[in-house]
């Protein structure tokens, strides 16, 4: 029962938003739903709408405890055995049981009809917003898939990786349904130049390897095998390695350290040494970036993935708090000026989301359709560079619209904007992509045509966006030297996604080329002009 109020009662709770959680991920999300729809993937609407109730709820709640309490790195058993295991806390495990059951590390392999990967590219995005952490092995265990099955004699690992299991336990992979992969790729001394790596891969008569070195970046070190690069007789080459032998001996690896991240705090990234690791090849000696080029457009996919679902949670969160909270008079959101920040951060937000659907379809018709892996290739590049440059400053607008109540703990916003900053980073950071970017243009003939032809589709509907392709057109007629590859790449980025938002037919799409494209725009979000219909841009973003 409650009892009276009495003279001494000093905290009276009130004028609070109710709890976030409890909502429905997909069901909230117009763009999302439309993007997948329009870009292949209507077939799998029950299974999203299924993941968007669990992540909204289920799963945004076990993020908090997975983040709270981080994985610990146990060296030696109580005997005094090196073990080399990472303890994780139980949220961690159901969130990755959730996750790989319902198809986010593998849907696109295991179903393989059209528009799966357009599927699970929906799938990670709502699975990112509950908790991004878990995203970092599901992301590395499907684009090693794109890997392993060029390779027959890989086929156990591949079906076993993009199967709809997790087994956590650390045993050999004959006894498992299920695997997780990671990645053993950057060394101290080379970074993203990992020609530079000087782990070695000495051959064994039996034909496999055995490594020898150390990799200063070794992620999801409880991942049941990792495709790791060194230098072999024959140069540069990628190599299987598991965790546990046949035998069920664990592999010749150390753990050093786990590292302490500014954020990605759920998920364990180590240091290892590696002392005469048992490694199988993965194609050919000296081929090692050929080989594990088929898995940077899945990363980079994902990159762009998860910077577009942490604006979505951001913006999410930002409107939940605005339109039920009080100031001055009236809901935050009645706030002009506030009302105006917060459509600015809606219209990034569909733009992002938009874009990255639309590539998610370049890559699942890459096997079949030449000009869309062309597109493939080098949007992939432009996404993950301008998406994930925008997430970090965008999850920053979104917690000064909550103020105090957007910088603590028991908000998610501090975890997000701790981890906005990691897809720029992770897989080639800006300056990579913009390079790649170049390199495509100048020499991959296909490029140039598949972006005149998605670019000049929609000419003609927006004399705005007619001017800005024409300006392009001339930036890139003038074969833009390296110190210019970032402002080709945003200029790329801008029209990329302003022409799917015409395509779309989005109402935030005048908004979003005129602020965007036309100038009509500061640099700070909020600076919208006045004469938008900000309330209608808001009822889009959330219902």
């Amino acid at each position: 029962m409650t009892s009276e109020p009495t003279a001494f009662d000093t905290h009276a709770v009130f004028n609070q938003p109710p709890p976030f959680a409890g909502r429905n991920l997909w069901a909230d999300d117009v763009a999302l739903v439309a993007a997948v729809q329009r870009e292949g993937g209507a077939e799998f609407v029950a299974r999203l709408a299924q993941y968007g109730g669990l992540a909204g709820d289920l799963l945004y709640q076990l993020g908090f405890d997975a983040n709270r309490d981080r994985p610990r790195l146990r060296t030696h058993d109580a005997q005094g055995h090196r073990i080399d295991t990472v303890e994780f806390h139980p949220a961690y495990h159901r969130l990755m049981d959730a996750a790989k059951s319902h198809g986010v590390a593998g849907l696109s392999w295991y179903d393989g009809s059209p528009g799966a990967h357009v599927a699970r590219a929906a799938l990670s995005y709502l699975h990112h917003q509950a908790e991004a952490g878990t995203s970092c092995p599901l992301t590395m265990t499907h684009a090693a898939v794109a890997v392993l099955r060029q390779h027959p004699e890989l086929a156990e690992w591949a079906d076993k990786a993009s199967a709809p299991h997790y087994d956590p336990r650390d045993v050999p992979i004959a006894d498992k349904h299920g695997i997780t992969l990671g990645m053993g790729m950057t060394e101290k001394q080379g970074g993203s130049d990992v020609r530079a790596n000087t782990t070695r891969a000495e051959p064994q008569a039996d034909g496999s390897y055995q490594l020898i070195g150390h990799k200063w970046f070794f992620s999801a070190p409880m991942s049941d095998g990792f495709l790791v690069l060194a230098q072999a007789p024959g140069g540069l080459s990628c190599f299987l390695m598991p965790r546990r032998l046949e035998d069920g001996n664990r592999n010749a690896f150390r753990l050093m350290r786990l590292k302490d991240k500014l954020g990605d705090w759920s998920n364990a990234s180590s240091e290892v040494e590696l002392c005469g690791a048992w490694a199988r090849l993965v194609g050919e000696e000296g081929r090692g970036v050929s080989t594990i080029i088929g898995m940077v457009m899945m990363t980079r996919l994902d990159c762009m993935l998860g910077a577009a679902a942490e604006m979505r949670m951001a913006l999410a969160q930002a409107l939940h708090h605005t339109r039920h909270r009080q100031a001055f008079g009236k809901r935050l959101c009645d706030h002009a000026l506030m009302a105006n920040v917060l459509a600015d951060l809606a219209i990034e937000s569909e733009a992002a989301t938009t874009f990255a659907l639309r590539v998610a379809r370049a890559v699942d018709r890459a096997g079949t359709d030449a000009d869309e892996a062309a597109f493939a290739r080098v949007a992939t590049a432009v996404g993950k560079y301008w998406l994930c440059k925008r997430a970090a400053v965008f999850v920053n607008e979104a917690q000064e619209c909550l103020g105090g109540a957007g910088y603590v703990e028991e908000s998610i916003l501090p975890r997000l904007y701790r981890q906005a900053p990691l897809n720029s980073i992770w897989e080639g950071s800006g300056n990579i992509q913009c390079l790649d970017v170049l390199r495509a243009l100048s020499r991959d003939a296909q490029v140039l045509p598949v972006l005149e032809a998605e670019l000049g589709n929609v000419g003609g509907r927006d004399p705005i966006y007619d001017a800005a392709l024409q300006a392009l057109r001339a930036m890139l007629a003038a074969t833009p030297a390296e110190a210019q590859a970032r402002r080709v790449t945003e200029q790329l980025a801008l029209l990329l996604q302003a022409a799917v938002l015409l395509r779309a037919d989005s109402p935030n799409a005048a908004a979003f080329i005129r602020s965007r494209l036309g100038g009509d725009h500061a640099m700070a979000f909020g600076t919208l002009p006045d004469d938008l219909d900000v309330a209608a841009v808001l009822t889009r973003a959330l219902p």
